[in-house]
């Protein structure tokens, strides 16, 4: 029996081991809120095109907003093509359901948040069920489902056009034939987690359609999907052409309102 250590109240606890794959302890930092609980909890899920990138530092830590957040580390290319990634973050959602105690956690509360290929992989285990076949791992039989998706600057639908060296990228990640295995439009059903789609309109990495597509994909189906396109943003949201609108400051504002939503505050 699994029981939470209250002295990890405002705390972080790095390094922690989520599963093993590969021969390797697959890592998640857990930032802990600093009074309360259980709390709902947030995934981030680190970008960098599927091949490079870390779990730390956070950009932001919601932890003052009641949340647990838990960054994580995962399988990448080329030496893991996928669908090692997308396995490694369900992993993830499972070993923090499972242990939910340990962690002062609502298993019934769980948000995934990604950029880049992160937010492809957030939209991708939010939307892809059992049967997808990525429940791999440890904790089999526990639920890897969410109750909410922040995807951001997102690929969605990877069978359409991305700049050259990104298409190389995909080269070295998917095979052929897993593009649209891999591309969260595929699974857009009317019982999806609602979804906020965030992406700047002068995007030159993941194309701005990309964000239009799925949240068209999620509407079509009946499932709900707030879409927010940044005025002047970048990939990584940097200013391109004049100040960013929303703010950086307002959007993160309307991300944790988002998850207040369908989250609920903590001890719901």
């Amino acid at each position: 029996m699994h029981t939470f250590d209250t002295a990890k109240l405002g705390s972080v606890e790095r390094d922690v081991t989520y599963g093993q794959a590969d021969g390797l302890d697959l890592k998640m930092d857990v930032y802990y809120p600093s009074a309360g609980g259980p709390w709902p909890g947030l995934i981030f899920i680190h970008g960098g095109g599927w091949t490079e990138g870390d779990k730390s530092p956070l950009p932001v830590v919601p932890t003052q907003a009641g949340l647990l957040a838990v960054s994580i580390n995962y399988r990448m290319a080329p030496a893991h093509r996928f669908p090692a990634m997308i396995e490694d973050v369900k992993c993830a959602i499972r070993h923090l359901r499972a242990r939910a105690a340990e962690y002062h956690l609502d298993p019934a509360r769980i948000a995934l948040a990604g950029h880049s290929a992160g937010g492809h992989l957030a939209a991708l285990a939010g939307l892809a069920g059992p049967e997808a076949g990525w429940d791999s791992g440890p904790c089999a039989g526990v639920s890897s489902r969410v109750q909410a998706v922040v995807a951001m600057s997102s690929p969605a639908d990877l069978r359409r056009s991305f700049p050259a060296w990104v298409e190389d990228l995909k080269e070295q990640v998917f095979g052929a034939g897993q593009l649209a295995q891999a591309s969260p439009v595929t699974y857009a059903r009317r019982d999806a987690p609602p979804f906020m789609i965030i992406h700047g309109e002068r995007d030159e990495v993941v194309p701005v359609e990309q964000a239009r597509l799925l949240h068209d994909a999620l509407t079509r189906a009946g499932a709900a999907s707030e879409l927010l396109i940044l005025k002047n943003a970048g990939h990584g949201f940097e200013p391109a052409g004049g100040a960013v609108s929303p703010s950086m400051d307002e959007t993160f504002g309307i991300i944790l309102t988002f998850l207040a939503k369908h989250l609920g505050g903590e001890g719901k």
